[in-house]
């Protein structure tokens, strides 16, 4: 039986066929961005990166989570 991904994990396959990147390469990203609060994060991938709102939402939500062992 195969588990549905909930939550922002759920966006990462359309994100990576969409974008042409790994997740793990748009959270390598993230995390050496001198930014750090959530809407600036977004803000900046969809500004220099032409994520759409949900997409980087998903991803920047998903990989600030992993920081704060949520």
């Amino acid at each position: 039986m195969t588990a549905t991904v909930k939550g922002p994990a759920s966006y990462f396959p359309s994100i990576e066929k969409e974008y042409g990147r790994p997740i793990a390469e748009w959270k390598d990203l993230i995390r050496s961005s001198p930014l750090t609060k959530h809407m600036e994060l977004v803000n900046w991938l969809k500004t220099e990166h032409h994520l759409g709102h949900g997409h980087a939402n998903a991803l920047v939500a998903h990989t600030l989570a992993e920081g704060t062992g949520d």
